[in-house]
């Protein structure tokens, strides 16, 4: 069996080769070409009136040329028709449908006009991913009619692409909490979530809404919040809500919904009824804007000392208020705050990533002559604050990031809210090794300094958590009563099953994992236990980027049937599924067979339209099941799998009789986990890692000729992601608290593996 911590906005974007248009060690180069050489001109003029797209000749992105492409300009107070460097949102598929870039069609490019050390919107998000679902973002030079613009930040569009991906739907109510005209004088013209009655057009001044209906929905949200909190939960995921709000505190991210405005965020309706939250725009992060909403932090000692619990009795702030006069919510919202502070700040990571990412620009923002801050600036701000700016809208002054988040952890940690003793979650543990679905799994784990613990379930992927209480009582599958080991039980009614425990005292709360419900635990179960005969599901690839291509060029999912036996099997009226409801969902073509010893590939490209065996699935990397049915209807193989990574297969070892396990695909052969030993500097490999194998260390290195930097991404044999990073040359990896045996090294377009003794 197979336990992985998932993490949902990595979930779908783990997969390395998804990332490459926002990967964080990457510059993007984007060139746009306007027919026009007065395109500024017309660019100002669409922005004053109707905020149109104008038609760009072409957009290059890294080389690939697309022609006919919508650009506008974007944003309220970093826009300004007489500066030379704007923000752009570019529609790659305005024009022509077919376009897109790396799975992207829109891009949004924003010119760090109000932050001296270009970090605070890329390194933001780079922390906010760890818990909760948000945009991927990193940089991007930008050309126009082959003139130098400067050095934007590139992050991802929320839109219903970005929902789909995230939260797995893109029809439901979708609302900007932005006011559409900018924010006014006013609280009404703020996004607050306050209550202003049953009349939608009292709201359209504070929230765009970007379906096509939702205002309903938007009132019930905030009749409830205010009016009926029991019944929260039902219409609001509070989870993603406290992260938001912790996150915002702890950064003293002031133009957010924790800020004046209460604004810069998204919230999207899924299919089960809830809110999801999604902060943006973070610009002005790590003290830049400084109005709380209820007066200006002046100073950065100011801000170092802002109330982690700032608006908990401000009516204004109803999200706050309200969830934070909950006992159980309060606690939750220290347990994340505690975690982002830790995590983050108190171990010194955020410096560490704000020194790489200032590295990599460095020579890219020297040559940005539109800049709103001088170079100097940007190489102090990082540390120090900046006291005015280079005119326009970057003036006023500026934290230093180091400076402002030093001062605020040692004020924070200084505080009898995270001076409490927490509660203490260890050694858990599930009561069945090889589950089966319809059993029932029990859960117990080791608690101290607690007055109430729960164990929180469910069975799909974006669902709602169901929550039970734990007991240490004896009667609950946690042994002896009063023994410290409490236990809880739920039925497994699916193949992948997540589960996180959440403890509380009278003073904060703890999860396991401690970034949940954003991570969670999980384990797979079958719909039953088939004795492994002659014919297996020997190999799969569920994300397949450029591994192996179809007879039409096309990279598909692919499912590979291994023959153990000494005679050919027919396999008219065989089938093949990914669904538990539908075991017959796709059957084999008559006349298909599969010969002793033989392989079969099928491709889960759900387009049977094409010549050879195509099945009509397609394969989900992130959870699903595979069954293999013969003619009688009886299930003869089956897996269940959760986490794939791209270009990487999963596939038995020993081949065709071994349990399932991540190895380098060997697509239409035998598989094979054995280590491979070649002559580096004669071979075609771009990298190497020695000793192989190896007792506590060892090299990752690149060939002498490559002057770049590399990002590489170590998996075990589960799935499981060890370790990642980036290295230029080479990089020393300590193994010593490793397991023993193989690992996968992906790096670049290359796979290494690497025992550990």
């Amino acid at each position: 069996m197979r336990y992985f911590i998932l993490c949902l906005l990595i979930a779908v974007t783990n997969c390395l080769s998804a990332q490459e248009f926002y990967d964080i060690q990457t510059i993007q180069k984007i060139e746009i070409t306007f027919a026009e050489s007065n395109w500024d001109q017309l660019l100002d003029n669409e922005y004053a009136g109707s905020g149109g797209y104008i038609m760009a000749e072409s957009v290059s992105i890294n080389g690939e040329v697309f022609d006919s492409v919508g650009v506008k300009y974007k944003g309220n107070s970093t826009y300004n028709p007489n500066q030379a460097k704007n923000p752009f949102h570019i529609e790659l598929d305005t024009y022509k449908s077919e376009h897109e870039y790396d799975g992207y069609t829109d891009i949004k490019l924003s010119n760090v006009a109000k932050d001296p050390s270009f970090l605070r919107e890329v390194l933001s998000y780079e922390i906010l991913r760890k818990y909760m679902a948000a945009p991927l973002s990193n940089y991007a030079n930008v050309y126009v009619n082959g003139t130098l613009i400067g050095l934007y930040s590139n992050s991802e569009s929320i839109s219903r692409k970005f929902v789909n991906n995230r939260f797995y739907s893109k029809s439901n109510t979708f609302v900007k909490c932005n006011p559409p005209e900018g924010a006014g004088p006013q609280s009404n013209d703020f996004p607050n979530l306050v209550y202003l009655g049953e009349d939608s057009t009292s709201y359209y001044d504070a929230y765009e809404l970007k379906s096509t209906a939702g205002w309903d929905e938007l009132i019930d949200l905030c009749d409830t919040l205010t009016n009926a909190l029991d019944d929260i939960e039902k219409i609001l995921d509070v989870d993603k809500a406290l992260w938001m709000l912790a996150y915002n505190n702890v950064l003293v991210n002031l133009d957010s919904y924790n800020g004046a405005f209460a604004q810069n965020y998204y919230l999207y309706r899924d299919h089960h009824g809830r809110f999801l939250p999604v902060v943006w725009d973070l610009n002005e992060s790590f003290g830049r804007f400084s109005n709380t909403g209820s007066g200006n932090l002046n100073g950065t000692t100011a801000k170092q000392n802002m109330s982690h619990l700032l608006h908990e009795n401000d009516p204004d702030f109803p999200l706050i208020r309200q969830l934070l006069s909950n006992d159980r919510y309060k606690r939750m919202y220290l347990a994340h705050y505690k975690t982002i502070l830790l995590e983050n700040f108190d171990n010194d990571t955020y410096r560490e990533t704000g020194l790489m990412l200032q590295d990599l620009i460095n020579a890219d923002v020297q040559a940005d002559n539109n800049k709103f801050f001088t170079y100097n600036n940007f190489l102090d701000n990082l540390e120090s604050d900046i006291g005015g700016g280079g005119g326009g809208p970057g003036g006023g002054n500026t934290p230093g990031i180091v400076n402002l988040m030093d001062g605020r952890v040692n004020y924070l940690l200084g505080l009898s809210d995270f001076q409490n003793t927490e509660p203490s979650i260890s050694d858990i543990t599930l009561s069945l090794s090889e589950p089966i679905i319809g059993e029932e799994m029990t859960v117990t784990a080791k608690l101290s300094s607690l007055n109430h613990a729960s164990l929180a379930y469910r069975d799909q992927l974006g669902a709602p958590f169901s929550k039970v209480e734990m007991f240490d009582d004896g009667n609950h599958g946690d042994g002896a009563a009063n023994d410290g080991i409490y236990g809880a039980s739920f039925d497994i009614v699916n193949s992948y099953m997540q589960y996180y425990i959440y403890a509380e005292n009278d003073d904060i709360g703890k999860f396991s994992p401690v970034r949940a419900e954003h991570e969670f635990y999980s384990f797979t179960a079958t719909t039953s236990n088939p004795t492994l005969g002659d014919l297996v599901i020997n190999e799969f690839m569920a994300s397949n980027s450029s591994a192996v291509a179809d007879q039409d060029g096309e990279y598909d999912d692919w499912i590979e049937l291994y023959n153990n036996g000494s005679t050919s099997i027919n396999l008219e009226n065989y089938h093949l599924s990914d669904d538990n409801a539908d075991l017959q969902k796709w059957t084999f073509p008559e006349g298909t067979s599969i010969g002793a010893n033989s392989y079969l590939i099928i491709w889960a490209d759900d387009d049977e339209d094409q010549e050879g065996l195509h099945a009509n699935f397609k394969i989900n990397s992130t959870s699903e099941s595979l069954f293999l049915l013969d003619d009688n209807g009886s299930i003869i193989d089956e897996v269940s799998f959760a986490n794939q990574n791209s270009n990487i297969s999963f596939g038995r070892y020993p081949n065709g009789i071994g349990l399932f396990q991540t190895m380098e695909f060997t697509f239409n052969a035998e598989n094979s986990i054995t280590t491979d030993i070649r002559d580096f500097e004669n071979s075609s490999l771009l990298f190497q890692a020695s000793p192989n194998p190896n007792s506590g260390l060892f090299l990752l290195e690149a060939k002498d000729d490559l002057n770049k930097e590399f990002h590489f991404a170590i998996y075990d044999l589960q799935g499981k992601l060890q370790q990642r990073g980036n290295f230029k040359d080479q990089i020393f990896i300590q193994t010593l608290e490793w397991n023993s045996g193989m690992y996968i090294i992906q790096i670049e377009n290359e796979i290494l593996k690497i025992i550990v003794d």
